[in-house]
This record gives structure tokens, sequence and C-alpha cells, in this order.
């Protein structure tokens, strides 16, 4: 979706084309357990065929001649954004050894130049106020502006510091693919070493002593399955294999613990995970497992030093769905563990933490303490556990509150083992994002950072609630909803208690009160996902203000497969239960025009990736409930894709969604939702197609085939293509904005909220 002025979407040299591209049709016949399926379209899969990216230029041309009246509106809202953001801005200092480390963003460039400054002494635990103008000793690390010269794509996927901050190891991706190339900086001259490693995957490491590298490859299905070692300083070709993934299931990667005492080799598929073990005094060791596999278990590994002894500290899921946390001796993982949650604590003196609440995700090891992740009543939370002596090695349970009803509390960027505070971030719908550092040892917190936003914005003047819709099978689902105080009225009687009530315990408030304007049921955004167990968690957007101003409401449907509720959320909306992911959404569209918030007519929904596949699935299930629906590299022809094990990733998305090449009934569910196949001869909404040649998760056909064949049913259908960039679109922030403006500017549209003047 990038583009130049906010409305170009292809460069053009013919025409303005009168009428949409019709696809040609070229009959290919699929057959699997006795079913044959006729797909007209499969011909689009060729992707280096001159007629598949003449056709998809041409659908980009039609797209451009249907929006152009668009423009204007595109470039103000392009600008709204721009107006709003710093920017020229910096990120907060984070200290890695003996320097702190930030980030510069500069008017006019697209990416952030990395930079660091001496810390002042080891206790120097505070970090430097930063300003537009250069501190005093500092020195550019990496420019990501310089490396993207010439480049219409630019990605950084790997970015590994040596310990005494002597060298850089740095992975590019100039073409959305996700295979990056590695280099090794030497920070003291600013030159690049001979060392060149190409078709690596994202996430390489450079080891503490800045000896080594460590990196991941892929097989030919695009599956990560080895993790090499590298000297360097020598030829790649003299790369050691360390470790190979023959299981088509599991994804391989490594990595360094905070302490930089041992390297983690990890094997994870859907369901399962393996970890091996390196000490950092030996990397040329072979990795040492750390509990054996077990199809169905998962667990996690984090180093810790707990009475001077290595421990690991893994969370895992052996005898709790919602995972449990035990600590064992690193020297002897197999034998009985300790809990470490021993007891818990009330956050505010009113709200009992069980471990039975807590959906545990995460577990960060420091010298004197640890800090969980965890899920509790829909929200992220974090908690604190202070360490002992080997005799009562853990404290309480000490979860640190919110302060308000809603919103998400995440642990930031913390790489110092020994560090005394830790850096956190909370956000909501309403709230733009607070970076701050809470001292463990006093409890105190300091803000450090304040998202800014900038322009005539008045944060007052938008609010949040929670409300609960019930589905189909009685299960309530929780919806976040922002919009303008001024633009909206609301039941605050109903808000608040759903709001309070959600956050506990689930409620079941059904929320009759209901946003509106002048008396009238709002325009209002609908935004899912529901896969992976991904948590869509209320978030501030700066670009969303431009929807929030013009009288749009916005809403998050957290529906099942996601996992904002716990681990059983996300598995009754998998495999053979998915269908729940696509009725709950409905469900949400539905008690969202039953209550008033909205209306069909004023209604459009919207998704990307797996998003993308419930966007086409409630298309076709309740095509009556939306004015639009904007999907973004959409999965709509999952059928097809999941039944190709060579395609990337296709293996190990079985345990996602089951395995229809060899189970019949996995088979005929799929088929019975994939969107693709399940185009009828419906009145549809109006369709956005969004996606990019050379993404490597949802293959472009996708989307192409989709359109045609709503074309063929007289759908409104637009498909928009981006010919240089992968799964997450423009890389550049401008770009970026621009592909935003002309989404949201075709919402708009479809809304009938295009004329709307606002002030930026």
């Amino acid at each position: 979706m990038s583009e130049t002025s906010g409305s170009d979407t292809a460069s053009s040299t013919t025409a303005t084309p009168t009428s949409a591209p019709v696809a040609k049709k070229v009959p290919f016949e699929r057959t699997h357990h006795g079913h044959t399926f006729i797909d007209d379209y499969e011909w689009m899969r060729e992707k280096e065929s001159p007629e598949v990216i003449a056709h998809l230029e041409a659908e980009n041309e039609w797209t451009t001649a249907q929006t152009a009246h668009l423009e204007g509106l595109r470039d103000s809202i392009f600008t709204e954004i721009k107006t709003r953001i710093k920017e020229t801005d910096m990120s907060v200092p984070n200290r890695r050894g003996n320097y702190w480390y930030f980030s510069r963003t500069k008017a006019g460039l697209d990416y952030g130049i990395s930079v660091r400054i001496p810390i002042s002494g080891p206790d120097d635990w505070t970090p430097p106020e930063v300003g537009e103008e250069s501190l005093p000793g500092e020195e550019v690390v990496f420019d990501s502006n310089i490396a993207a010269e010439g480049q219409e794509f630019f990605s950084l996927g790997s970015f590994s510091l040596s310990d005494d901050g002597s060298s850089l190891l740095y992975g590019v991706d100039t073409t959305g693919d996700e295979r990056y190339t590695l280099r090794v900086r030497d920070l003291a001259t600013g030159d690049d070493l001979p060392d060149t490693i190409d078709g690596t995957f994202a996430g390489a490491s450079l080891d503490p002593s800045g000896r080594f590298v460590f990196y991941t490859t892929v097989d030919d299905a695009w599956r990560p399955e080895k993790v090499w070692r590298h000297v360097v300083g020598t030829d790649s070709s003299d790369d050691v294999c360390i470790f190979h993934e023959p299981d088509e299931r599991f994804f391989v990667g490594s990595g360094f613990s905070r302490s930089g005492r041992m390297m983690f080799v990890v094997t994870g598929s859907k369901t399962t995970t393996g970890y091996w073990s390196i000490s950092a005094d030996d990397l040329e060791a072979e990795p040492q497992e750390i509990w054996p596999r077990t199809d169905g278990i998962e667990y996690n590994v984090e180093h810790a030093v707990i009475g001077g002894e290595d421990r690991f500290l893994i969370t895992h899921n052996r005898d709790r769905a919602d995972f449990d946390l035990v600590d064992v001796p690193a020297a002897d993982p197999t034998s009985p563990g300790r809990d470490v949650i021993v007891t818990e604590s009330a956050a505010d003196g009113n709200d009992e933490v069980r471990i039975e609440d807590l959906r545990i995700e995460d577990v960060d090891a420091f010298a004197d303490f640890i800090v969980l992740g965890y899920r509790r009543g829909g929200f992220a939370r974090v908690g604190i556990i202070r360490l002992g002596d080997s005799s009562s090695p853990f404290g309480p349970l000490q979860e640190l509150p919110f302060g308000r009803e809603t919103g998400s509390l995440y642990v930031g960027s913390n790489p110092e083992f020994e560090q005394t505070s830790i850096r956190l971030h909370f956000t909501s719908m309403s709230t733009p994002a607070v970076i701050y550092s809470h001292s463990v040892a006093d409890g105190t917190d300091t803000v450090l950072k304040r998202q800014p936003v900038l322009g005539s914005v008045d944060l007052d003047d938008y609010t949040e609630t929670l409300l609960w819709a019930k589905a189909e099978d009685g299960t309530e689902i929780p919806i976040s909803v922002a919009f303008r105080k001024d633009l909206h009225r609301f039941d605050d009687d109903d808000s608040t208690a759903s709001a309070t009530k959600g956050a506990g315990d689930g409620a079941d408030a059904t929320n009759d009160g209901a946003a509106s304007a002048n008396g009238e049921p709002a325009p209002l955004l609908l935004y899912g996902y529901g896969s992976y167990e991904a948590s869509m968690d209320p978030y501030f957007s700066v670009s969303r203000l431009s929807l929030l101003d013009r009288g749009v409401v916005f809403a998050i449907a957290h529906v099942r497969g996601g996992g904002e509720m716990g681990r059983h959320w996300y598995d009754q909306g998998k495999t053979t239960a998915k269908k729940n992911t696509f009725t709950d959404f409905i469900d949400v569209a539905r008690h969202l025009i039953d209550t008033g918030w909205t209306s069909p007519d004023r209604l459009v929904a919207s998704g990307g990736s797996a998003g993308g596949l419930l966007m086409g699935a409630i298309a076709n299930m309740a095509p009556e409930l939306f004015a639009g629906i904007s999907a973004e590299v959409p999965f709509v022809d999952a059928l097809t894709s999941i039944l190709m094990p060579e395609l990337p990733l296709t293996v190990i998305e079985w345990e996602e969604w089951g395995d229809p090449l060899h189970d019949p009934e996995v088979y005929e569910y799929m088929r019975s939702y994939s969107p693709y196949e399940n185009v009828t001869e419906a009145a549809y909404p109006q369709i956005l197609a969004v996606t990019s040649l050379n993404d490597t998760r949802v293959l472009y056909v996708e989307p192409a085939k989709w359109v045609a064949r709503l074309r063929e049913v007289g759908a409104k259908a637009l498909l928009k293509t981006e010919m240089v960039a992968g799964h997450g679109g423009a890389s550049g922030r401008y770009d970026t904005w621009k592909e935003t403006a002309f989404e949201y500017a075709w919402i708009l549209d479809l809304l009938g909220r295009s004329d709307v003047q606002i002030e930026a």
C-alpha cells in the first residue's frame, strides 16, 4: 500500500480503465478424499508469469481509478498523521553493558538511527535525558537510512551487539521475503568486516564475547530448520551446523539468556516445545536437551542465578493449561522442580490474585528478582517476585496495579541482568503509551516518556469502554470500544458496570447503552483477528484519531482463537472449533447493531492475515451485516494452502487448522468455511483486499483469486498489490502512513464521512 502521494497504487502508462479486470478461467482440478474442486484461477500462482504480473498491475490500475476521488481525503489523513506524530524524536535509552543505547528519528527520514553514549559508571542506572540535539559523546551505531539508500524496501531482521559494544551483527532484507543477509560491523572504525552470510532467517545473534555468530537457515518450504555457528573473521563456507530439526512441524531458533551465561536452541510447533542449552563458557560444545520433548507439552526456559546456583525457570503446561512456573537446577533440569509462585498478594488490597486466575505467558530473570508477564481478567498484567537464598528462594507474587479499569501493562526492554528497576509500558484505547521505570526496591514509579501526540489534539476528548456480547453458545465475548465523547453519547451506568465487571470476572452484562451521534447509530469500524492465541489488546493509535475525529467508533472484537481470556479461549477457536471465531465476530456485530451502537449500512469490518480469513468467512456467512470489509494480506484460500505441504509454513500450520491432506473430517470442515471456495451468489458488501507480491506467509495469489471469484458473482471488490513488499507491507514510516491513509479513506467513504473536515 505504499504510495508517493497518497493516491498512486500503480505506475500506469495506459489510459484510465473503464471496467474491472476480468480474469481468464483455466479449470484446474483438485481432488482429495473423493471430492473434486474446480479452481478456475489457480493459474495466478505462477509468480514469474508475465501474464500474472500484468493481471496484478491491471488490478492496481482499476483500484487507482476507483479510488481517485479519494485522493484529497488520503492527502488530508496523511497530513493529519504526520502532523500529530513527532517526526524528530528519540526513544528512552536502555543500558547495555557500558553504554546507553537509544534511537533517533528525524523529519524527512523513513527509518530510525541507532545511537549510544557511554555510561558514567557501573552504578549509573538512570537513563540520560535525550533531546533533539546530540549528547556529549554520542555516536551512531547504525543508520538504517544510509543502509536503505537505493532500495524500494528495507527491513532489519537481526541486530545484536557484543557485551563490550565493540561489534554489531545486523541482517538486512531488501525485497520483503524475510530472508536476511548478515554482516558484522566493527563499531570502533564503522567498517563492515568481510563476513557475509546470505539467506538467513530473522533473529541471528552475536555471542557476548563477539567471537561467534549463531544464525538460522530455512528448508525448501522456508521453514527455519538449522542453527549454524560462524566464527567471526572466517568464510561462511566453514560454518558449522550445530542443530538440525528434521520434523516439518517445528521451527527452530536460538538466542542468549539475559545473564549471558547460556545459549538456548529452541524448537517449537503449535503445541509442542523443545529446549537445548549450551554454556557460554564453551560455545563449541554440543547442545544439551533440558526437558525431553513431549507431544502436547509447551515450555519456555529462562536462566537465573538463585543462591549462587545456576537455575532454569520453566513455564510449562504439563499440569495446567494456563501454565505453571517451576525452577530446576541447570545441571540436572529433569530433577523435581520447585514451585516459583508460592503465595499471592493483592495488587491494591481489594483484588485477590490467585494462580488459578492467571494465564502465565513469560518470565524474565534478573539478579535479585524475576518478573512475570501474565493475563488476568482479559488484560495483560505484570507481577514481581523477589529472590532470596536457597532456603527461601521466592517471595510472594506482587502484581503491579493499573490504577484504572481497562488497559494493558507490558514488560519493556530490560537487557541488563544486574539492573535494579524494570522498564514497563502501559497503554489503552484512549491513553497514549507511557514508558516508566519501576523500582523493585521501593516500589516507586518514574515516568520516562509519554507517547507524544502533537497538533490540536485534546486527549480528554476521547474515551473507551469494555462491552460484552453473547455468542450463540452463550459465551460472553469482550469488545473494546473507543470514541469521541463530544461526538457520541453513552449510557454511563451501563458502560461503567460492564467495564468493571468484565475486568474482574468475565461478566454477563449485555450492555444496552450505546454511542450514537444526534440520536442515530454511529459509523463503526470493527476489527478482529482470532488466531494463534494472539491477544489483540486495547492500544492507542495516533492514526486512528483520523477516524474518531470524523465520528467513527472503533471497536476490537476479542473473539475466540485469540488468547485474551486464557488458553481455553484459544482452544475454542482453532482446528475443528475454528468456526467459533467467525460466529463470535458476527455475534459481536449483531450486538453492536441491536444495542444501537451502529447499523449495517454504517458498519465496516477489518482484519489482516489470519484476520483476513475471518473477513472472508464473515463476508460469506453474514454479508448483510456490513457495508464494507477491509482485508489485508488475507488468508482467504486457506484450504488450498493447507493442502500444499511444499508451501512455506503449511505443515507447521496443521496443528492450528488441522490436517486436511490426511484427515477427511478436517478437509470437510475447512471446506465448509474456506472463503474462496464458499463465495456464493449473494449481495456482498464492498471489499478491499490488499496484498504484497513478495509475501511469504500469505501468498499474493490468495486475495488475487478471491477477488476474481467475488467479481464473478457481481461483488464490488478491489485488489491492491504492493509489487515490492512483504507480509508487513511498506517498510518506511511515511509509506506506512500513506497506506493507512489509503485504507482509512476507503472506509470513511463507505461510512459517509469522507467530507468531514477536521483540524489536525
